[in-house]
């Protein structure tokens, strides 16, 4: 994500690793989407050190998976913190600077989980569906600045979290998605780059599912 991002701009990322883009210059913020006073120095510095601030995306995601009538509260409120509140903290600390850019952007990774519901990750599916009425909310609030708000609800995506589910699960996904495959994370990537580019200007308040067609099939609940 951040890689395909920094193909052509500098970008800061907050308590996450990435590699350098072709002639971009990157950096490395420490915070914790769940520490609001980090979360408000770290975006602080950013816009002091380089001027303002075009692009925000929102991807911290973290699950604590189980049957809603077993799950605790901290496993709810981990989840809803990290996933739906973090995003509201980030934006808002950044609103600021992205009201004053001539291309402000903000893009929030959501799940189609959000928008169908899944078995055993109520908190998940609660924290994703949020953020697309944070993200509608926000696009009424912003539009009069120019700033565009908009959601990419990915399908099942080879990455880490899915790597580590077991192969019956992975198989069935892969089954119920009519490409007959995962997505990769670079197909993600190009989605919210354009999301965040000039041609996508007059697009706002919308989500995107990229899923293979995941959402044209009923059943299911992998991530």
């Amino acid at each position: 994500m951040v890689s395909a991002l920094a193909h052509d701009a500098w970008v800061a990322s907050l308590d996450c690793d990435h590699p350098e883009g072709p002639g971009a210059a990157t950096a490395t913020y420490p915070a914790d989407v769940r520490d609001s006073g980090a979360i408000d120095a770290a975006v602080a510095e950013i816009v002091r050190e380089r001027g303002g601030l075009d692009w925000v995306v929102c991807a911290a995601g973290i699950v604590r998976d189980r049957v809603s009538w077993k799950m605790n509260d901290a496993e709810w409120q981990d989840v809803i913190d990290v996933n739906l509140t973090g995003a509201f903290r980030t934006t808002r600390a950044a609103t600021a600077a992205l009201r004053r850019s001539d291309s402000g952007r903000i893009v929030f990774l959501s799940s189609i989980n959000g928008l169908r519901g899944a078995f055993g990750q109520a908190n998940y599916a609660a924290a994703k569906a949020g953020l697309v009425g944070l993200a509608r909310s926000l696009a009424q609030e912003l539009a009069r600045d120019g700033v565009t708000v908009n959601v990419v609800a990915p399908g099942f995506i080879d990455t880490a979290l899915t790597a580590a589910l077991p192969p019956e699960l992975h198989e069935g996904a892969i089954a119920r998605t009519p490409l007959g495959r995962t997505g990769s994370p670079d197909e993600v990537a190009a989605l919210v780059r354009y999301l965040c580019s000039d041609a996508a200007a007059f697009v706002t308040g919308v989500v995107v599912p990229i899923d293979g067609g995941q959402l044209l099939r009923c059943g299911g609940g992998e991530r």
